[in-house]
């Protein structure tokens, strides 16, 4: 049995279940055509079987689109965002020494990325984005250890202000009694009959500082549940694939071609069933006739009966029009599913490596062609993931931890961010405007060092080794310098005694 919750936050729970029913019954319908166990019916279970969509267009551009935007969202070659610091603020701290900055930011945004691979983000987010383009929503959470976790929009309720802010969260898991600590158990109520599973809440609010949380389940609040966030520390992340002023909900990406996915569904249902009853072949014999039914069925392959040819017929569903008409609507309505889900667009080369520019204009047509679905998971999930990560590395070491009173930089995802890949053409277009002047007048105007620097940073090359230090250039310099003045000693010295020889033997004769 299920037990059943009394408390505060199971009470808030369902008061704002009512809110997320209708959107909920949306993303029901769309997986029905899309991939139904992305979102079951309520009661299912483990052993629940769900019914198979006739087409599969559906399906394919579900996992299309996901794929599409998981590799926008975390390029697996280049990081997804970038560390900036404002122009004017890097002048007075670096002066001219602007590379060195960047390349460290870079090495900064290398150490995010390691993270990322390190946690197997990828996975996780692979099944949100599935859940965001059926249903429109998803919330992702992001524990101090371990890796992610996504709810389904029936596992949890949100609420939000007017801007689209969140103001309260709480999700619903099923967990096992085993699974309680000792502190929970001792203060849960006995029940007469054993309980199954038990339902924990967790309730995230809006403060004025940030967020608070806590956990209760079975009508107790859980003992060190307690905590806050701040507001860019948030691990809980609720997600909108496309977002309406005043909804506490986001719409999906199916709902806006549902008209299309029934359509194709029932076309399709009427041409496999009708081509299963037109390939049964059924024989018609004359009730009069000289030619016997039993006698047919029971002869042999080239076996000699009597009777008239005329007195048998094969039945036919004379339907071959209407299967026309049915298949090219099929194919008018596949073609326009196929372009909404950019089934036919091949952006990406099929290569083992995708260059930052390929990125980029993949990025660009998802934002163009999904209207602006790109830059809402940036700012909703790219930036509150990142803010997250960097804290995780700061706390790790990994990162240090600038002063309060420093510059700090600023976190840019999106199409923007993926723009440091583009500073690499930006500086050998720069080059190549210079070649003009010769070599010697660009080495006498230009700083090599920072040229350098910049240059790694746009690769994301650690030129940690790699390239020599002010400390190692100094050091060869005095010791070239030590090498030039012995050398000068040397041949001084050798000049002294040339000098010396004719004058010694000029001596020496004039004492014999």
């Amino acid at each position: 049995m299920e037990y059943e919750e009394v408390g505060t936050v199971a009470k808030r729970y369902h008061q704002l279940e009512s809110e997320r029913d209708t959107f909920l019954e949306r993303g029901r319908e769309a997986a029905k055509l899309t991939i139904p166990t992305l979102m079951p019916e309520e009661g299912h279970s483990s052993s629940s079987t769900y019914a198979t969509p006739y087409q599969g267009i559906g399906a394919r551009g579900v996992n299309n689109l996901a794929s599409k935007l998981l590799l926008a969202l975390l390029p697996p070659n280049s990081p997804f965002f970038r560390l900036t610091i404002d122009d004017f603020d890097l002048q007075s701290i670096a002066g001219d020494a602007r590379g060195q900055v960047e390349e460290g930011l870079a090495r900064i945004e290398r150490a995010a990325m390691q993270e990322i691979e390190g946690k197997s983000i990828r996975v996780p987010t692979f099944e949100a984005l599935k859940l965001l383009i059926v249903t429109g929503n998803a919330l992702v959470y992001m524990p101090k250890e371990g890796g992610m976790k996504v709810f389904r929009p029936d596992r949890y309720c949100t609420k939000r202000d007017t801007m689209g802010n969140i103001l309260e969260i709480i999700t619903k898991e099923s967990v096992s009694p085993l699974m309680l600590p000792d502190a929970v158990k001792e203060i849960i109520p006995p029940s007469d009959t054993p309980v199954k599973n038990y339902d924990l809440y967790t309730c995230v609010k809006t403060t004025e500082k940030g967020y608070s949380v806590h956990q209760e389940v079975a009508g107790i609040e859980v003992p060190s549940s307690r905590g806050t966030f701040k507001k860019d520390q948030n691990p809980f992340i609720p997600l909108r694939f496309i977002r309406i002023d005043g909804e506490d909900y986001g719409r999906g990406f199916i709902e806006e071609y549902l008209g299309d996915l029934r359509s194709l569904e029932a076309l399709t249902q009427a041409i496999v069933q009708g081509s299963a009853a037109s390939s049964k072949v059924l024989f018609l014999v004359r009730p009069n006739g000289n030619t016997k039914a039993s006698s047919l069925a029971k002869a042999a392959n080239g076996a000699f009966l009597s009777g008239d040819s005329n007195d048998v017929s094969t039945l036919q569903v004379q339907k071959s029009a209407d299967f026309r008409v049915a298949l090219e609507t099929m194919r008018m309505i596949n073609d326009r599913l196929a372009a909404a889900f950019l089934l036919n667009s091949s952006v990406q080369r099929s290569a083992e490596r995708v260059t930052a520019e390929e990125v980029r204009f993949m990025a660009q047509e998802l934002e163009t062609s999904l209207g602006g679905v790109y830059s809402i998971l940036s700012q909703e999930f790219q930036l509150p993931l990142i803010n997250l990560l960097l804290e995780s590395l700061t706390k790790q070491g990994k990162m240090p931890r600038m002063p309060k009173d420093s510059v700090q930089p600023t976190v840019v995802t999106g199409i923007e961010a993926l723009g440091r890949g583009q500073d690499l053409n930006k500086l050998a277009t720069f080059l190549q405007y210079l070649q003009p002047l010769g070599p010697e007048v660009i080495a006498s105007e230009m700083n090599l060092g920072d040229y350098i620097d910049r240059l790694a940073a746009s690769l994301g090359i650690d030129t940690s080794g790699l390239i020599k230090s002010a400390e190692q250039k100094q050091q060869e310099q005095m010791m070239q310098q030590q090498m030039q003045q012995q050398q000068m000693l040397e041949q001084t010295a050798m000049g002294m005694a040339q000098g010396a020889a004719p004058q010694l033997a000029k001596g020496a004769v004039e004492a014999e």
